[in-house]
């Protein structure tokens, strides 16, 4: 099977090399590349690659947010984070993101070329004993949304509340804060939740409960 293949990276000289090293490969083939979170995140789903290899950070987001936001919408499409540190950080961000695994911007080719092929077949590069305990501390099971674990109690709260169909004035008043707090407080809710509107938050949420809703929380601003 030949593997199509995405690249994000902004670097063009990064991109360029990597391109030229993997194209000798007979059966990757490249579909795309770009510099830039958001056009990837554009044009990845409708490119529809077998793998996505992401840079973590860009100066207009990350590939970890793409990988999050693509895989919402089409989960057979794989990520593999570009990562310069090899850290609990990095294995955090990649099992929130949703991706198969990440690999460190200094690898080998032969490396690389041989975790594309991993990730395509469906395999995870990552170390399942680390992904549960990950999963343990963040209090979840293993088949809810990771995203949640991003949230603060306070973003958990409003988050139900949009859930309820409450406008900003409304949440306010129940939580005793002042309706621009809302508004910045949901603005931080849809940033990690990879959405951009109100709408998208109250559809998601009735599909996944949050917990530590209070009509009268502790103050966590």
């Amino acid at each position: 099977m030949t593997i199509r293949l995405f690249l994000l990276d902004d670097h063009e000289v990064v991109r360029r090399g990597l391109r030229e090293m993997l194209e000798t490969e007979a059966d990757i083939e490249f579909v795309g590349e770009s510099g830039s979170a958001a056009e990837a995140a554009r044009r990845i789903p409708a490119l529809r690659p077998h793998v996505m290899v992401l840079d973590a950070r860009l100066p207009d987001g990350s590939g970890i947010d793409v990988c999050r936001d693509v895989r919402s919408r089409d989960e057979d499409i794989e990520g593999l984070i570009l990562t310069s540190f090899d850290d609990e950080q990095a294995l955090t961000a990649a099992v929130a993101a949703g991706a198969a695994g990440y690999v460190l911007k200094d690898v080998r080719g032969t490396d690389l070329v041989d975790a594309i092929r991993r990730v395509s077949r469906g395999e995870s590069l990552l170390d399942p004993e680390h992904v549960a305990r990950l999963r343990r501390q963040w209090g979840h099971s293993e088949t809810a949304d990771p995203r949640l674990a991003t949230l603060t109690p306070q973003e958990r709260r409003i988050l139900t509340f949009i859930g309820e169909g409450m406008t900003n004035r409304q949440i306010g008043d129940s939580l005793h804060l002042a309706e621009k707090t809302v508004k910045n407080y949901v603005t931080s809710v849809l940033a990690k939740l990879g959405m951009e509107r109100r709408t998208q938050a109250a559809v998601w949420v009735t599909n996944h409960p949050v917990t530590n809703h209070s009509a009268q929380p502790p103050h966590d601003r």
